[in-house]
């Protein structure tokens, strides 16, 4: 049968449905909610470290303890003296006090001086003189760079002319900082047992006793850092100079002064002997006595002082008490007496709960007591024992003996203020630090202060890194699909 055909018919469409999403968030609008989350968020760009002020601290250095042990040994046969509130600590250490400086914990570099200073004598001759003679003083430590050096002034005798030359902050040892991160450092700052090693100009002004690349002893030292703060405004100007000798501006020529103080540190041996194996003591201070490391100072001076006679007459408060074994021996009540250029310290001594008053335990030489300004100040003066003075101790040192020099200072007038006492730092211990591994030659590093933050705040960076992405790339996505219209779905 024959085939009908098929007649095509127009089939009309159906229209289809549309779908669209939310309109997108302008880019512009995103980047700004962005930076809005980031803001809050982030943490605020830290400022530039600014720089800081070294005020107080310590530097415990033996210089090279072979050296020390050859002056004071059966060849040199002579002695070191300590100067300007210079001290001792452990087997051979010296402490160098009162730092001042610079310190910017962003270079990590360090300009730290010290007070203090040592004076090596040996090989006596006839005429009293030595052949060895040799002062270092006022240590310096500067650090820049990854480098550091320690700086002394030097007032030496050469070995082989006898030639006695000074000069000032020497180069005289390179400091090894291997593995020391000097940035970012809080207070105080420490540095413990760093090596050191002898300079060439170190070696031409140590007398030519060694020579460049000598090891000598490593240096530790612990300084206060404190934020830099606005210079004070000028004080008012203060009334004239006296000249010296003569009495300060408001004072007669006789009459009671503002306020004094004696320092003394009885003999640097003899504290040595108290808190050693021997002695196994200590001493304790009561009544406003004060350590200054090296020295005792008795203050609150009460007495009349003559500046155009140089007499001085006063007593002093503050006590000072050894006690260790076999050994019970209390100094109080000191008092001074100056006259004729000489100088007499007297104090109560107490001995096995019985007491002598007013023993005469130094003389000293007093013809350098002057008036500087609105103050009488004598400074370390030579001392030695007493016949009286050698009963107190017992018969320990003869009469005679060298003991620690007498320091005095009287303030004329209410407004002076007399010298302020070494100061050692938050961290003044008198125990020295342990020594570093030799294998390793490098000394501990000092706390690393502000890593603890970078690692606190790592994790926060990322996530707030990845919170960047998801947030730009949904952005993105949001404005193509926005530009390409509606979506049809079949």
């Amino acid at each position: 049968m024959p085939v009908r055909p098929v007649r095509a018919c127009a089939v009309t469409p159906s229209p289809r449905r549309r779908y669209t999403l939310p309109p997108a968030l302008p880019l512009s609008l995103s980047l700004v909610l962005l930076a809005a989350l980031l803001g809050v968020l982030l943490p605020a760009a830290p400022a530039e470290a600014a720089g800081r002020t070294v005020q107080g601290g310590r530097l415990d250095w033996g210089i090279k303890s072979s050296f020390q042990s050859y002056v004071t040994g059966p060849i040199g046969k002579g002695a070191f003296r300590l100067k300007s509130g210079a001290a001792t600590v452990g087997g051979s250490l010296f402490r160098f006090h009162s730092a001042a400086g610079s310190y910017d914990p962003g270079a990590g570099s360090l300009d730290a001086a010290f007070t203090g200073g040592v004076q090596f004598q040996g090989h006596a001759k006839p005429d009293g003189s030595y052949e060895l003679d040799l002062t270092l003083s006022r240590p310096t430590v500067r650090i820049s760079g990854g480098k550091g050096t320690l700086h002394v002034d030097v007032t030496g005798k050469a070995k082989d002319t006898g030639t006695v030359t000074t000069s000032s902050q020497v180069p005289f040892a390179a400091l090894s900082l291997g593995g020391i991160r000097m940035t970012g450092g809080g207070s105080p700052i420490a540095l413990n047992n760093v090596p050191a090693t002898l300079t060439e100009q170190g070696a031409a002004s140590f007398a030519g006793y060694y020579p460049a690349g000598t090891r000598l002893d490593p240096v530790s030292l612990s300084v206060d850092v404190r934020d830099a703060v606005a210079e004070p405004a000028a004080s008012p100007t203060a009334s004239p100079a006296a000249p010296s000798g003569s009495p300060a501006a408001g004072q007669t020529a006789e009459g009671a002064f503002a306020d004094a103080a004696v320092d003394w540190g009885v003999r640097r041996t003899f504290r040595e002997y108290v808190t050693g194996s021997i002695g196994q003591g200590k001493w304790t201070l009561a009544e406003g006595a004060q350590d200054g490391g090296a020295l005792f100072r008795f203050p609150q001076g009460k007495g009349a002082y003559d500046g155009r006679k140089g007499t001085l007459d006063a007593t002093f408060a503050g006590t000072v008490h050894f006690t260790g074994a076999h050994l019970d021996l209390r100094l109080g009540k000191v008092a001074v007496r100056v006259e004729n250029g000489k100088g007499v310290l007297a104090a109560d001594v107490t001995t096995a709960g019985s007491t002598q008053p007013a023993v005469p335990l130094v003389e000293f030489d007093a013809k350098g007591l002057k008036t500087e300004g609105q103050l009488a100040v004598l400074t370390e003066a030579p001392a030695t024992l007493t016949e009286a003075g050698s009963k107190a101790f017992n018969s320990m040192y003869k009469a005679g003996t060298e003991m620690d020099p007498v320091s005095l200072a009287v303030a004329l007038d209410p407004a002076a203020k007399l010298p302020a006492l070494p100061d050692l730092g938050s961290t003044g211990s008198p125990v020295p630090a342990p020594a570093p591994d030799a294998s390793k030659g490098t000394a501990p590093a000092p706390a690393k202060a502000g890593q603890a933050e970078e690692s606190s705040s790592t994790g926060l960076y990322v996530a707030l890194g990845a919170a960047l992405l998801v947030l730009a790339g949904g952005a993105a996505f949001l404005t193509v699909r926005k530009r390409r219209g509606s979506v049809p779905q079949d």
